[in-house]
């Protein structure tokens, strides 16, 4: 009946699910308007190439649509679609004279197109291409365990050149296998809008990322033996589960839950996605408390800072769904995942960290400045949440115990690691490195009161590292990481220096996102300062620049800051029940608004700045209540429901 009714409108095609997996996603924008046309997001999860490029050069030869010939004279074709996409091909083709195969090979990264694949595995393996037998009028799909995760570029070609075959190709499409439960890709249930194009566009890169990050749970990344690729692991029995990337790391990994799941939730609004990833951490937890890096098939116990982002991310989960049912089955596990970092509390009163492995830092030290800062994150999210918790839970006894323990970190934290003449933390003890990471958290994550001396001077020096498009991570010489960089526009942010978090987001999203060989939908891994995709080369990425990830959730940082900080319209309370209006400021644009769902309702905020005056409205729902705080106004808090204040310059 369903399908019937929008067969009438001319959608039922666009009430299509991936696969067999249930369509339980939203059906329409929650903010339909103008700021629509940024959505990187097909209409349809079967969508075509829009141009073709020729080999090996990567020149543009015509727009996509008519018949192409494959033969010894033009051998292979490059199709780009345009923008990420990931799934299934399907090539529609007649064959004649010898007998041959087709190819096929992917690319994220224009400059790695041909007749090999990027790589989306380590190892000594490469990925190479998936080959076809061509005869007659046949119609070719790639079998689901070749599903490719992420590729802008799809290269088809004859396996035999040199022979006498030919091969028209009539029709190609890929069947997109993101956000699998959604029919309707382009359901948004959070929008962000500015007088900054540049701006909008990465707050939109972020949320295609995110979707691309959101797989079927039984399309995991299996490392088969010798060359090619599987993607058929069973990494959660849900139907969509949040992962790390979209072509390779297609796993659950912790460390990416302080930056997706507020990015999805201001975006997309999947938060169910992000919660079958939470589930599966808990699920793996070992007996002495520690919770895997990642989860199966490589949950390994190596990792003491990916333990703690789990519990910031389970907060942040229950800060935006409001869901103290599940967080509160899981509590007891949640529990003991903190004292089990407690116990790791060196005699000085910082983490001494025993599971050394990180998000790729190339510098270490034992008593680490990233690993306490986190502890005390998830020292005062613990006691938010056991005061947020039932009753039945009996957890509010152990609010004033974690705030407590947060309140001796933060000194010993200060005491141990704080350099006055530099301005900034240490590493570790008697480090004499100051890394972007830990600088980052400190504000970003409270340990720094915003207003401070320290914060600003903590903001000086992360910019005292910057480069033409990004900052130089001190623990990871030579590399920009949006992951990082991340937390540090949140820092800038809380700093009051909103002019350089929309500096860096310009300087180090933006460039990537108008780099010629880059997606330009959506959010890279990392790269170096010298502008190449050769990050981590030398951190484990042996394989170079077609190993990178072009499309990695934990780089998303502008997707949640431009609303939650820049436009200042955050949830302070689970669902909304309490809410924050701050705007960063009203000197960096002319105008600027957003808004996202909870299961409370609708939030929205907008800003417009005029020569003499500035206008705030907002619209949130019945039952709740916000702290509205304005520049150079005196704050004051309002009921849910729609207001609005005007003031001159």
């Amino acid at each position: 009946m369903i399908c019937i009714l929008f067969a009438l409108i001319g959608t039922c095609l666009a009430q299509h699910c991936w696969k067999d997996v249930e369509c339980t996603g939203p059906l329409s924008a929650a903010f339909p308007g103008p700021w629509e046309s940024n959505i990187f997001s097909p209409s349809l999860r079967t969508v075509q190439p829009k141009t073709v490029l020729t080999l090996p050069d990567g020149k543009a030869l015509m727009e996509y649509g008519s018949n192409l010939n494959l033969n010894k004279t033009t051998p292979a074709f490059v199709f780009d679609f345009g923008i990420e996409v990931g799934g299934l091909v399907s090539v529609d083709y007649t064959a004649t004279g010898a007998p041959t195969q087709l190819g096929l090979a992917f690319s994220e990264a224009k400059d790695h197109i041909g007749i090999e694949s990027d790589s989306s595995r380590g190892g000594r393996w490469v990925d190479s291409a998936i080959f076809a037998n061509a005869s007659g009028n046949e119609t070719y799909t790639m079998p689901d365990a070749k599903l490719r995760g992420g590729f802008r570029y799809l290269t088809v070609f004859l396996d035999s050149p040199d022979s006498d075959s030919a091969v028209t190709l009539k029709n190609i499409t890929v069947e997109i296998s993101f956000q699998p439960t959604w029919s309707n890709l382009r359901a948004y249930q959070g929008y962000f809008d500015s007088s900054d194009n540049l701006l909008n566009k990465i707050w939109y890169a972020g949320a295609w990322t995110l979707q691309s990050n959101s797989i079927a749970g039984n399309s995991g990344m299996r490392t088969p033996r010798g060359d090619g690729w599987d993607n058929i692991e069973q990494i959660s029995t849900e139907d969509t589960v949040l992962v790390d990337g979209a072509k390779r790391d297609r796993l659950i990994w912790n460390g990416d839950m302080g930056t997706a799941v507020p990015s999805a939730f201001v975006s997309t609004g999947d938060l169910q996605s992000a919660k079958n990833a939470i589930t599966v951490i808990f699920e793996n937890q070992a007996e002495n408390g520690q919770f895997p890096k990642a989860g199966p098939p490589n949950a390994i116990l190596k990792s003491d800072t990916y333990h703690l982002w789990h519990l910031v991310g389970t907060y942040n989960y229950l800060l935006y769904s409001g869901d103290t049912e599940f967080v509160a089955k899981y509590w007891p596990r949640f529990a003991k995942g903190l004292n089990r970092t407690l116990s790791l509390l060196s005699s000085s009163g910082i983490v001494n960290v025993t599971g050394d492995q990180d998000w790729g830092r190339f510098t270490y030290g034992t008593e680490r400045a990233s690993a306490s800062m986190l502890l005390y994150r998830a020292l005062t999210g613990g006691a938010d949440i056991a005061t947020w918790l039932p009753e039945s839970v009996q957890s509010a006894q152990l609010a004033p115990l974690y705030l407590e323990q947060a309140a001796n970190l933060k000194k010993a934290i200060m005491t141990q690691l704080w350099n006055e003449e530099v301005g900034a933390f240490r590493d570790s003890p008697g480090s004499s490195l100051y890394p972007q990471d830990a600088n980052s958290l400190a504000v970003a994550y409270g340990i720094i009161n915003p207003d401070s001396e320290e914060a600003q001077r903590i903001s000086d020096y992360l910019v005292s590292n910057w480069t033409p498009i990004g900052p130089s991570c001190p623990e990871l010489p030579g590399n920009i990481s949006p992951f990082i960089s991340s937390i540090e526009l949140d820092s800038h942010f809380r700093a009051r220096r909103p002019d350089r978090a929309l500096d860096l987001i310009k300087n180090l999203w933006g460039w990537y996102l108008s780099h010629e060989n880059g997606t330009q939908s959506t959010i890279v891994e990392g790269f170096t300062t010298n502008g190449t995709w050769e990050y981590r080369r030398q951190r484990g990425y042996t394989k170079g620049s077609p190993y990178l990830s072009h499309s990695h959730g934990w780089s998303t940082g502008p997707t949640s800051t431009l609303t939650e900080h820049m436009l200042g319209l955050r949830v302070t309370k689970p669902a909304g029940e309490e809410w924050l209006l701050q705007p960063a400021s009203f000197t960096e644009l002319d105008s600027f608004q957003g808004g996202f769902v909870t299961t409370r309702g609708r939030f929205s905020a907008k800003v417009r700045v005029g020569k003499r005056y500035v206008r705030v409205e907002w619209n949130t729902p019945k039952g709740t209540r916000g702290l509205i705080d304005l520049p150079g106004q005196e704050s004051f808090w309002v009921s849910g429901g729609k207001g609005r204040k005007n003031f001159t310059r």
